[in-house]
C-alpha cells in the first residue's frame, strides 16, 4: 500500500499523516510534493489549510497540477477542506480558478443572514463541529450514521453545478455541500483527522476503498479532466 500526502506547503500536513498511520499501520505513507510520487502512488490524499489564491500559486510552483489532475480521475482520492475547493473551476477567495475537476463554484459565507434558528449571530469562519447528513450511501461513510458531527473550519463553501455530486451536507445556518463524490474522487470540507472516532472511520474507509462506488451511470469519470 503506497498512500501519497500531497504536499505544496500549505497547511500542517504532519496530523493528516499521522491519522493516515494510525488508521493504516504498517502502510508505505509519504507527504510529499514530488509530482512523480503522487503519479506513482496507488491512492492519493489532498489536503491543504490557507487561501485558495495561494494554494493553487504553490500547487503550481511544485508542478503538481497535472499529478493531481490524473490521480483525481484514475484512483482512489480524498480531497480535504481546501483539498475539496480547489478541486472546482473558480472561487471567489481572490477571484482564483480552481483545477476544474468537478463543474461548480467556491462561495463565502455571505455577510447577511448569518443567523442561527434561535435567532443567534453565526460568525464567519465556521468553526466548530457540524453535523453531516450523508447524500448517498458511499463507502468512505460505512459504519457512520448520518447526522454524525465532524470538525469545520472554513469560510467559504463549495457549490457544485452538479447536485448529483453532493455525498453530505451540513447547515450554517443553510444547507451547503459538506462532501463530494464521483467515481474513484471523495472530497470533504471537514477535517477527518480532527474529528476523532468518526474522522478516523472515515480515513480507515478509504484506505480499504478499492474506487468502486455503486451509484449512477453518469457518476463514471473521465480519464483525464481538469484545467492543465
Amino acid at each position: 500500500m503506497h498512500i501519497a500526502v500531497v504536499d505544496y506547503g500549505m497547511g500542517n500536513l504532519r496530523s493528516v499523516a499521522k491519522a493516515l498511520e494510525h488508521v493504516a499501520p504498517g502502510r508505505d505513507i509519504r507527504v510529499t510534493d514530488d509530482p512523480a510520487v503522487v503519479s506513482a502512488a496507488e491512492r492519493v490524499v489532498f489536503p491543504g489549510q490557507g487561501a485558495m489564491p495561494d494554494c493553487m500559486r504553490e500547487l503550481d510552483a511544485r508542478g503538481l497540477r497535472a499529478a493531481v489532475i490524473a490521480a483525481a480521475a484514475t484512483k482512489p482520492f480524498l480531497g480535504i477542506c481546501i483539498g475539496l475547493q480547489m478541486l472546482f473551476e473558480h472561487s471567489e477567495e481572490g477571484n482564483t480558478p480552481g483545477l476544474g475537476i468537478l463543474p461548480g463554484s467556491v462561495r463565502r459565507f455571505p455577510r447577511e443572514g448569518m443567523v442561527s434558528a434561535d435567532g443567534r449571530k453565526l460568525k464567519v469562519p465556521h468553526m466548530g463541529w457540524n453535523e453531516v447528513e450523508m447524500a448517498d450511501s458511499h463507502p468512505l461513510w460505512h459504519g457512520i450514521p448520518s447526522g454524525t458531527r465532524f470538525y469545520f473550519v472554513h469560510s467559504y463553501y463549495v457549490d457544485p453545478a452538479d447536485p448529483s455530486l453532493t455525498a453530505g451536507v451540513a447547515r450554517y445556518p443553510f444547507p451547503f455541500t459538506a462532501a463530494v463524490a464521483r467515481a474513484t474522487l471523495f472530497a470533504v470540507q471537514f477535517h477527518p483527522e480532527k474529528s476523532h472516532t468518526a474522522g478516523l472511520k472515515l480515513l480507515s474507509n478509504f484506505v480499504s476503498w478499492n474506487g468502486v462506488h455503486a451509484a449512477s451511470p453518469q457518476d463514471a469519470m473521465p480519464a483525464l479532466t481538469g484545467t492543465l
